[in-house]
């Protein structure tokens, strides 16, 4: 009888979802990721919203990588790191990982998630303080929920408020202080304002994290990120193998050496999680060779996110100001970003309307993302079939 009920009351939670257009409905390809892929109806599709930056994710030196790496090591590892999942390759993928981003050691974890759900908790204590910007990712703010330190949220990209959290959190007697920001704030595609943060951050004796996820690859020198970008040190910093590198699976967190051997020896979701398979070790370092020698890849990124916007803007959408390959088409409406995601669909161009929860309400939007393997013509249709789907949405008036 409770089940019942209690299932009852799911049914009438998805329901109440789907009827505020919140729903979020999943398409299966049947193709490598790549800039046109096919859906299961057989429908062949631009693919304007993979995190795919460099166009890597079906290169063939990679997908090459992977298949020698299973027949060398095998297919997965059956085990966590410190009982007998820790190969070769997991130990060569951190010291490639730590020397590109310039730190003393990495660390590898099953996704971003979890290397930001691991990395507070073993680091703060209830002396502490930890500094998060409002707008960080979720894995961030789930992190941060995790460990006892005491919290402060300032405003997206508010120095003033970060600075008066820096105030109170040294006035309250904080032993450490860790400031917490994306590099890349991946629903609006603008950059942290790292050089200012930093200058607080020494200011005041803080430390400085970063969760690099959408820009590793694609930003700064050599795709070292926004860091690199920004001409500064961080103190720690996180990532993905998922996006530009490859675009499978995995996170790491790099930083000092005492750091990754405490996160090694107290990190619950290293402890506690199967290692990344050897194909993936393997493969990921062949797209960091191929991201950091890959500054053509980067001109042709930065030359089809500069001619989309364009595009976009004289068309009359509405997006934020950035210089990142992320270019949000703003809706507002949610229900409106999620009618043009399925008429665009139809039109031959995949995109999602993203919507509460995973942005503010009232900020929907059609989230798009560049790809250096995107040619004009793709773009040229694209521009083409949202001007037709925005205007029948009444998106454009």
């Amino acid at each position: 009888m409770h089940m019942t009920l209690f299932l009852d009351d799911i049914r009438t939670r998805l329901s109440g979802i789907e009827a505020s257009g919140l729903w979020k409905a999943e398409e299966v390809i049947t193709s490598p990721q790549s800039t046109r892929i096919q859906l299961a109806s057989g429908a062949k599709m631009t693919n304007l919203c993979a995190n795919n930056y460099l166009g890597l994710a079906d290169h063939p030196a990679i997908i090459t990588a992977a298949k020698a790496a299973m027949d060398s090591h095998g297919y997965g590892m059956a085990s966590v790191r410190f009982i007998c999942g820790t190969q070769d390759l997991h130990r060569a993928l951190e010291a490639r990982i730590a020397s590109y981003l310039g730190h003393d050691d990495a660390i590898l974890f099953a996704a971003c998630f979890d290397a930001n759900g691991a990395l507070f908790e073993p680091l703060l204590g209830p002396e502490d303080a930890v500094i998060s910007d409002a707008l960080n990712h979720a894995s961030i703010i789930d992190g941060i929920r995790l460990c006892k330190a005491r919290r402060f949220r300032f405003a997206n990209s508010d120095m003033d408020e970060l600075e008066t959290a820096l105030k109170t959190a040294r006035a309250d007697g904080a032993r450490h202080v860790m400031i917490a920001t994306d590099g890349v704030f991946s629903m609006d595609g603008h950059l942290a304002k790292l050089p200012e943060i930093r200058a607080l951050a020494d200011r005041y004796d803080a430390l400085l994290m970063v969760d690099d996820c959408h820009a590793t690859g694609v930003m700064g020198p050599g795709g070292k990120g926004t860091p690199a970008h920004a001409g500064v040190r961080v103190d720690v910093l996180t990532g993905t193998l998922g996006k530009a590198l490859g675009g499978g699976i995995g996170g790491y967190i790099a930083g000092p050496q005492p750091v990754i051997d405490l996160l090694r020896q107290r990190a619950r979701p290293y402890l506690f999680s199967n290692s990344i398979p050897p194909a993936v070790a393997a493969a990921s370092m062949v797209a960091i060779d191929l991201a950091e020698q890959g500054d053509d890849l980067r001109a042709r990124l930065e030359q089809n996110a500069t001619y989309w916007r364009s595009g976009l803007t004289e068309a009359g959408f509405t997006m934020p100001d950035g210089e990142h390959p992320i270019i949000p088409v703003m809706t507002f409406d949610a229900r409106k970003a999620q009618d043009m995601a399925r008429r665009l669909l139809e039109l031959g161009v995949y995109v999602k309307g993203f919507v509460f929860p995973v942005v503010p309400e009232g900020q929907a939007r059609i989230r798009t993302q560049m790809n250096a393997a995107l040619g004009r013509n793709d773009l040229d249709a694209a521009l083409a079939a949202f001007a037709q789907a925005g205007r029948e949405t009444g998106v454009l008036q």
